[in-house]
């Protein structure tokens, strides 16, 4: 009797463990445009798939040169991950410079704006697009505009969603030297203006003052987290320079007049980063990592506040000191005799009880990534260490004869996506467990070649909430898939490291993608244990994706990408389903 129930248990056993796994569905492959500078899946539902691809399109033409506008292209796969239609707007753009695709409830938009130097006025348009087939099914309407006071004046704005999804936002501001003004409009599924537009201003310089996100709230709040910076002296005589202060969180109603200013100042302490974020139906979330020394290489603890979004009262304030020492180790359970492990798993475990030992900080490039609710109540957080730089090189090459020469210049952009934190917050406040997974990816992007001849293609990768970013890096970072009771992670990495699970082991750099294999990391949300296994290799599909990934409900929507040096490259999209 005890050998069946036994038995059944660890049946049970089995069936839960492998219940949560991730199955792969390929689509077939279809080829991408010439020049394509982006590419995303941007919405999902029961009828298909959408892909936005990018490209570049001739605005104006110049003897001596040209300029050039982005455009974009509509394409639409079906349940069976196959290619339906695919609709270029270059034609229907003209004159306009493309904005976004903007999915409302059960519609689609193509939004574009025009900017008129005579008026100093600054449209965005909206036309309807049908999802059956693609085409334009109304003309451009306008349904937001802005007037510069002075032609050096900047008007910038970023069109969002409300914090379930179910209305478009847009947030602008037209900045100057004195000005710090933000507007705030909400519109239906029919762009018809909801309530009154919020308008706030603060006091802040301009200069000093940088906006980092907004979060339009359930209850019509709006949340603003900023940068704020101050002026230091240079060491030269009379050079100044701006350096980070703190963050300012500060939450309005919609009369545009301040709720609460959320402190999150420690004592002795400076933020790092910081990310807001509102779950569905539930409280604010406030997370910031700091450091116990101004500009510090390290991390030395976390703040997790979660606020009331109607009131804007704190329910409960979390700062930790974090540092190696409070890693957990996945087995505890190791043979004290040594049977069970071996040479090469015995140095691991020595290595990570070694990094346990000396209690040191973390990462400073530690930056938040995602918010999940366990079903218990607690809070998970991952998180990944992130980088992101440029470097320029410059060549020269001889002119044929007595003709002059020419000096090129190629600039890069380098994104390292490294370890991946995963920790979890409990009711109370308190840290039940933390992880890290190491990993380190290294994606490099050609973002402009120009010569003495012209210029190439110049990437805006601010971090300023206004800023026109592009989807980069495009293979390294992780999506996640979220079920109930855990967090699938999905990512690219070295195939050497498929049984690399804790810091301690060794790591190795993945920075050729399409060598790569796709692995998924299967964390239990209440536990924290987590399995790891490899979904496909992207040898045989592909490159994948996962950062750029669309989630829907259980599934997850990734694009693929092949480059060729003969011929279009290809794509394809993959359906990655919990079981």
């Amino acid at each position: 009797m005890k050998n069946l129930i036994l038995f059944l248990v660890a049946i049970c056993s089995i069936s839960l463990a492998t219940a949560q796994k991730a199955a792969v569905t390929w689509g077939e492959e279809f080829k991408m445009g010439r020049g394509s500078t982006d590419l995303e899946v941007i919405y999902a539902d029961n009828t298909g798939v959408y892909v936005k691809e990018s490209h570049l399109a001739l605005k104006s033409y110049f003897v001596i040169g040209a300029t050039m506008r982005e455009s974009a292209t509509l394409i639409k796969l079906n349940k069976g991950l196959t290619e339906e239609y695919r609709q270029d707007f270059n034609k229907e753009l003209k004159g306009k410079d493309y904005e976004k695709f903007f999915f409302l409830k059960n519609k689609l938009f193509l939004l574009a704006s025009e900017y008129n130097k005579r008026d100093k006025k600054l449209t965005l348009f909206a036309a309807p697009v049908n999802k059956q087939d693609g085409e334009l099914s109304g003309d451009w309407s306008e349904f937001a505009s802005w007037q510069k006071d002075d032609k050096k004046d900047d008007i910038n704005f970023n069109v969002t969603y409300n914090s379930d999804s179910s209305k478009m936002v847009i947030v602008s501001s037209i900045e100057g030297k004195e000005k710090n003004n933000y507007e705030v409009k909400e519109f239906d599924e029919n762009l018809k203006i909801v309530g009154k537009p919020i308008y706030i201003s603060n006091e802040f310089d301009p200069k000093t003052f940088q906006l980092e996100d907004v979060l339009y709230t359930s209850n019509g709040n709006v949340v603003m987290i900023a940068r704020v910076y101050e002026y230091q002296e240079g060491k030269k005589k009379k050079s100044r320079y701006l350096d980070f202060s703190n963050y300012n969180i500060r939450i309005y109603n919609s009369m545009g007049s301040m709720v609460k200013e959320i402190n999150t100042v420690i004592n002795g302490k400076w933020l790092v980063s910081t990310k807001v974020i509102q779950i569905p139906k539930k409280e604010i979330v406030i997370a910031a990592f700091y450091s116990d020394t101004k500009r510090g290489k390290e991390i030395n603890g976390m703040l997790v506040q979660r606020v009331n979004p109607e009131s804007g009262e704190v329910v409960s304030t979390s700062s930790k000191e974090i540092n190696t020492s409070l890693i957990t180790k996945l087995d505890e359970t190791v043979d004290e005799n040594g049977d069970d492990e071996s040479r090469s798993e015995r140095r691991e475990r020595e290595k990570l009880e070694k990094i346990q030992n000396e209690e040191d900080g973390f990462s400073k490039y530690l930056r938040f990534r995602n918010f999940i609710y366990a079903p218990d109540g607690g809070l998970v957080i991952l998180a990944e260490k992130y980088h992101h730089y440029t470097y320029t090189t410059t060549s020269y090459s001889g002119g044929a004869g007595m003709g002059a020469g020419r000096t090129t210049t190629t600039t890069y952009q380098v994104y390292e996506c490294g370890d991946l934190m995963m920790s979890k917050i409990d009711v109370a406040g308190n840290i039940t467990w933390l992880h890290v997974l190491p990993k380190e990816q290294r994606e490099v992007i050609q973002s402009s070649n120009g010569s003495s001849y012209g210029t190439g293609l110049s990437f805006n990768v601010g971090t300023n909430f206004f800023s026109d970013v592009y989807n980069m890096p495009f293979y390294a970072g992780f999506g996640i898939l979220p079920s109930a009771n855990n967090v699938s992670i999905i990512f690219n990495d070295h195939k050497k490291n498929a049984s690399t699970l804790e810091l301690g082991q060794r790591v190795k750099k993945m920075s050729y993608f399409r060598k790569s294999e796709c692995y998924a990391v299967d964390l239990d949300l209440i536990t924290g244990k987590y399995t790891r296994n490899i979904l496909f290799s992207n040898d045989d599909v592909p490159t994948a994706m996962p950062r750029l990934g669309s989630g829907l409900g259980k599934d997850l929507f990734i694009v693929g990408k092949e480059d060729r040096f003969l011929g279009k490259s290809k794509i394809a999209v993959a359906k990655i389903s919990m079981k």
